[in-house]
């Protein structure tokens, strides 16, 4: 308890010595990972992998997921002329393109948006040394992730930003960044400094602003601005500011989406303003923290309840969108499983897998002394969230696809590829889930005129695959499906990305998760 008391306290103060010291807006992390001694790793290397783009490519004989909600169709070609889908058809063109790939047997999607990242987590520093960035973005494009949005821009908003400008331009090997800078609640409280910090990040390439535990006034002051500029807002409404505003009270004042749930259930209270916390409940103590969170559904309004209802609808004629990111809590409900994970032997970094272990120095740590009625609780609460997230779906409001990997056992492309099946557990139908990991994702970033559907026209951001994902999503995890081939009456493994496409760059998937591999067994020979 004491050192999650030291750490917040050292945390508060280094933001407070970053006010003093005139740190750049946006890098306030950054100040606080130094006073810690982390080093922030080195920007991406250029660009070695990949090919592309071509004058024109060709994609043939492959079965075609718009990524619209219409079903499977094929086989069709596709053809890219540098960065866009020329042609979508039944009909080879006559001219012969400058590249072929034969996808016979394959399966086109969009490119998959993870709409709630953070590309490093710089609190994994205090584990051990920072994985390279090389390892998060091959991982990423290794599961077809093309486009990410980082809610915090933790590594500092100019290094963010920097890598944002170097994917578009095709200098890196990386998905497309949209940076949102880590608002500092904390020490910019008031309706003019926050303003000011929102207009300062965007003179330095933020395109949108992460709330957490800020201010009413502040809040209210930052949708207003960022409005005013055409910026995008993410707010994780945790327990130290819920009782101020809400979800509902975000939607109502401009937010875009909300992270995770907090602040859902508080605007689902009937019979109470506050969550039931027990009396001797400290926030810091981050086992009483998600521990008690997994006893917050059952305080809420019903389902199909008035208010219920009313909450849903008010949300839906918003236009609100919900990023639940069911993926990085579901340790909470079986923490065996997500430690256990079969990817975490050879795809996660020694010192990621220190950061996830219990330790109260570090966040999202927390299994200190995880019990089973802490497993059934959470699970309990897993069926109201995820029948309200169903139901507003089925309402007609926007649900996106989002991963928050790198803390709590989850991994940087295998965790976004689990959240697709967690929504399929949640109700969606396998084409609604792809729905929410392309086309809605692109609504939500402002990008749906050239991203999140394979029509003629948009970017080439294309992910192949030799198996068929809407019938099994698992076939998209880098360490690919497990089954019987009956014919043999061998076990073999099927699947995996075969070609991540952006931009028209063309990667093969496997060769990147292969150097991911070989990171992490030089990173092991060498910690």
């Amino acid at each position: 308890m004491r050192t999650v008391l030291f750490l917040s306290a050292l945390l508060f103060v280094a933001l407070a010595t970053a006010a003093e010291n005139k740190v750049l807006p946006g890098e306030e992390s950054v100040h606080q990972a130094r006073l810690l001694g982390v080093k922030i790793p080195p920007p991406a290397e250029d660009r070695q992998e990949g090919v592309g783009p071509f004058t024109s490519l060709l994609i043939k004989n492959v079965m075609l997921v718009s990524g619209t909600g219409s079903p499977p169709r094929g086989p069709v070609h596709l053809s890219i002329e540098g960065d866009r889908i020329s042609a979508i058809g039944s009909r080879i063109p006559d001219n012969a393109p400058e590249h072929t790939i034969d996808g016979t047997g394959m399966y086109a999607l969009p490119g998959f948006i993870d709409a709630h990242v953070h590309t490093g987590v710089w609190l994994q520093g205090l584990a051990g040394p920072m994985a390279p960035v090389e390892y998060v973005f091959k991982l990423w494009l290794g599961h077809g992730i093309t486009t990410v949005r980082d809610v915090g821009s933790l590594m500092g908003l100019a290094w963010t930003a920097d890598h944002a400008r170097r994917s578009v331009a095709g200098e890196i090997t990386a998905p497309r960044i949209i940076p949102h800078a880590m608002f500092p609640g904390e020490t910019v409280t008031t309706d003019r400094a926050a303003r000011a910090w929102v207009r300062a990040v965007q003179k330095r390439g933020a395109e949108g602003v992460k709330i957490r535990g800020a201010t009413a006034a502040a809040t209210a002051a930052i949708y207003e601005e960022t409005r005013k500029l055409g910026m995008g807002t993410s707010n994780h409404h945790d327990q130290t500011s819920v009782y101020e505003v809400n979800v509902l009270d975000s939607a109502r004042m401009g937010l875009d989406s909300m992270e995770h749930w907090y602040g859902l259930p508080e605007a689902l209270f009937v019979d109470r303003t506050i969550q039931d916390y027990p009396g001797d409940y400290n926030y810091a103590d981050e086992q009483w923290r998600f521990g008690q969170a997994g006893h917050l559904w059952a305080q809420a309004a019903p389902p199909g309840s008035p208010r219920w209802v009313a909450v849903r609808d008010e949300l839906i004629e918003l236009d609100f969108t919900i990023v639940p990111t069911f993926t990085i809590y579901e340790a909470n409900r079986d923490v065996a499983r997500a430690r256990d994970a079969e990817w975490h032997a050879d795809y996660t970094m020694p010192g990621i897998r220190r950061f996830f272990l219990p330790d109260p120095r570090l966040h999202g740590s927390y299994h200190f002394n995880w019990t089973t009625a802490h497993e059934v609780a959470w699970r309990n609460n897993f069926r109201l969230w995820m029948q309200f997230i169903n139901d507003y779906k089925n309402s007609g409001g926007r649900v996106v696809a989002g991963s928050d990997a790198g803390f709590i056992f989850k991994l940087y492309g295998f965790g976004y590829i689990r959240e697709l099946e967690l929504l399929q557990e949640a109700g969606f139908h396998p084409l609604e889930v792809i729905q929410s990991a392309t086309l809605n994702g692109a609504e939500l970033l402002g990008l749906d005129q050239e991203t999140g559907s394979l029509v003629p026209g948009k970017k080439a951001d294309i992910v192949l695959v030799d198996e068929n994902p809407v019938a099994n999503f698992k076939v998209l995890y880098g360490t690919g499906h497990m089954r019987l081939n009956r014919t043999t009456n061998q076990v073999e493994r099927v699947g995996g990305v075969r070609y991540t496409i952006k931009d028209g760059i063309v990667w093969d998937a496997k060769k990147l998760l292969a150097d991911v591999r070989a990171l992490v067994a030089d990173a092991e020979a060498t910690q």
